[in-house]
């Protein structure tokens, strides 16, 4: 049996000795895997497919999922300007003006004489008057503001979208692989028996 191995050649010796350590540990570890892997087989189902599923899931969603809110604007703006009024309009008195007293001296034709008095001019309420506006009329006042403005902002559209889809198509395919593996041990074995 020494012979077989050495045969006097420290390489035929190296070559065989390689090749016996190589079978032994490729046996070792087919056993450590048929011992692990109906350990392996419910951890991936039960933890692994979960988690990745519902990580894709939960991108998924976000993609499409909106910003939908009502912001209350309560402010009050100041006004501070100067408003240019330049029209024409008609104004009604709303009482009487008196334009004054004044004294008149009326002739009478044909040599009758002449009747000296006072005249008092009124303007009666109610009368309409044309005038031209020209003036600046100072605005000085604070507004208060309340409106709701409803906001519905597509994820997709912002900035969030790019990094939603990217993380949509890193575990997509993670997704597909992991649907293919077999549920349970006797799925495995059927595979492994009966491949389709």
């Amino acid at each position: 049996m020494k012979d077989f191995w050495w045969q006097q050649k420290p390489w035929q010796a190296f070559k065989n000795f390689a090749l016996l350590f190589s079978f032994v540990i490729n046996l070792i570890l087919l056993v450590v895997l048929l011992l692990a892997l109906p350990r392996i087989l419910p951890l991936v189902n039960e933890v692994a497919k979960p988690i990745v599923g519902g990580l894709n899931q939960s991108f998924v969603e976000m993609n499409s999922a909106s910003i939908t809110r009502t912001i209350v604007v309560s402010d009050i703006i100041p006004i501070d300007f100067n408003l240019p009024l330049r029209t024409h309009t008609a104004v009604t008195l709303t009482e009487n003006v008196v334009l004054g007293d004044y004294p008149i001296t009326m002739v009478l034709p044909g040599g009758g004489g002449q009747i000296n008095g006072n005249v008092t001019l009124v303007l009666p309420a109610g009368l309409p008057l044309p005038v031209a506006l020209n003036l600046n009329v100072p605005v000085r006042n604070q507004i208060p503001v309340k409106l709701n403005v409803a906001v519905n902002i597509p994820l997709n559209e912002t900035e969030l979208g790019a990094p939603f889809t990217r993380l949509q198509n890193l575990f997509g395919p993670l997704v597909e692989q992991l649907d293919k593996v077999p549920a349970d041990n006797e799925a495995l074995l059927e595979s492994i028996l009966l491949p389709e």
